[in-house]
């Protein structure tokens, strides 16, 4: 049974309109894993062939500073969903992927709950890696369908998880376990986004697409990589761009399906990564492209949450603009319910703000006037204010030497140090001691709702 939710009980911050903007459209909101900063050719990217990602940049809002809820997955993901810092939802870190773990609360009030109480039909297609329990699953969080993994990854045509034995079957429709030998995941996902599409019904729907790629296995389609080959890209880049450019296609499949059944026009397409790319020995150490940035996956350099962002809704929204102003992957819960007129419960707390106004003009500041990631308070966090950003404990796997233990505080400011090079804390004593000062306000706020969520 799903609880009312406590934090409802908190301090509004925000109110959703009572209204649409305009008739409330469907929303396809598209999740991907492990994708690098600047890994699309609409990001500048040389060798990269993305023509479906670039396209929709063409009739959208393409972010340059959008940056994601945390740099790993789950917490991402509960970011995302809920609209709040991850660890105000008690998920700072990533969620098991064994069968009986427990992950996001179902007293947490998130997206699909959202969307349901606006009068929308549900879905989650693919990833999910937010709790493993009959309660957390996809089905007791608000969806009406879900088809896809539970955990964090799974081999893209066995459907196990191998990478720390017992080895595990991982494919489930609706809370039950489904097998589908050798059927291409990516294929299997595309189907059954298809199948919500083409289902007749008066409701909106509202799709949560965690697409799993480009995750490891990097097992992209054996035209991508013979066209790499071609192109004589070397490992793991080859390897990692055939599973971006399988990625692109299986998004261009949904879109053009979209085009086809005449819902384009009423569909909000949200694309975005869930962080920066990995450098894990699972993904031969690397492969994805931070750009100017310093970072990846596990990382509060802006390369570990910087990602490709888009949002696109041709006719209602501005098409091939871009906007450099300071949003999160937070923001997504407010904006969306802004632009589709759903209400969340009064009192609802959100971290998260609305940036429709951002979307609608390139000449809105950010709504943020700081932001805080983090994986527990006296493990690795980041705090940001304006262009200053304070991270302790910086992780930096891709030069490891050029860490000092005097780096432990890393204080940089963004806007004249984009690729955080050199520290400063040294140097600037008063803006290290008040980004501390905001992290413990924001840790403190933390702990207020976690209490209160627990409270009777």
């Amino acid at each position: 049974m799903v609880l009312e939710n406590p934090m409802k009980r908190l301090i509004p911050t925000l109110a959703l309109v009572a209204a649409p903007l305009f008739a409330a459209p469907n929303v396809l909101l598209i999740y991907t894993d492990d994708h690098g900063s600047v890994d699309a050719g609409c990001y500048g990217s040389p060798d990269l062939y993305t023509p479906n990602i670039d396209k929709l940049a063409k009739v959208g809002v393409r972010f340059t500073q959008m940056l994601a809820p945390s740099a790993i997955c789950t917490a991402s993901r509960a970011g995302l969903l809920s609209g709040n810092f991850p660890p105000r939802v008690g998920l700072a870190g990533n969620a098991g992927t064994r069968r009986g773990t427990r992950g996001l609360n179902p007293g947490h009030y998130i997206l699909p709950e959202l969307f349901k109480d606006a009068g929308y039909r549900t879905h989650h297609v693919g990833k999910w890696h937010l709790g493993y329990t009959d309660e957390d699953m996809p089905t007791a969080q608000g969806f009406d369908t879900s088809w896809g993994h539970m955990g964090g990854c799974i081999d893209n045509y066995s459907h196990f998880y191998y990478w720390a034995g017992p080895n595990q079957h991982d494919l489930w429709r609706d809370g039950k376990e489904v097998w589908e030998d050798g059927v291409n995941f990516g294929q299997g996902m595309v189907r059954e986004v298809k199948a919500v599409l083409d289902r007749k019904s008066k409701e909106p729907f509202f799709v949560y697409w965690a697409i799993n790629w480009p995750h490891y296995p990097l097992q992209g389609y054996d035209k991508w990589r013979a066209y790499y080959a071609g192109k004589g890209l070397e490992s793991p880049r080859s390897k990692y761009a055939a599973f971006i450019s399988s990625m692109d296609e299986i998004v261009g499949e949904v879109i053009d399906h979209l085009d086809a059944r005449g819902l384009r026009e009423e569909t909000i397409i949200v694309f975005q990564s869930d962080h920066g790319h990995s450098v894990e020995e699972r993904t031969f150490g690397g492969g994805g492209d931070p750009g100017p940035y310093r970072g990846h996956k596990g990382s509060f350099f802006e390369g570990g949450l910087r990602v490709p962002s888009i949002i696109s809704w041709p006719g209602k929204l501005p098409q091939g603009e871009v906007r450099d102003a300071f949003v999160t992957g937070c923001d997504w819960f407010p904006t969306l319910g802004e632009l589709c007129g759903a209400k969340g419960p009064v009192g609802l707390h959100l971290d998260g703000k609305s940036i429709v106004e951002i979307i609608k003009a390139p000449s809105v500041p950010s709504p943020h006037d700081s932001w805080l990631w983090s994986f527990g308070a006296n493990s690795h966090w980041a705090v940001r204010q304006g262009d200053w950003k304070l991270i302790y404990k910086p992780r930096d796997n891709r030069n490891p030497g050029s860490l000092k233990k005097s780096d432990t505080f890393f204080l940089v400011n963004l806007a004249v140090d984009i690729g955080e090079a050199k520290n400063v804390a040294s140097a600037f004593p008063e803006k290290l001691a008040a980004l501390k000062a905001l992290q413990a306000e924001h840790e403190a706020s933390i702990r207020a709702s976690l209490e209160a969520f627990r409270a009777p």
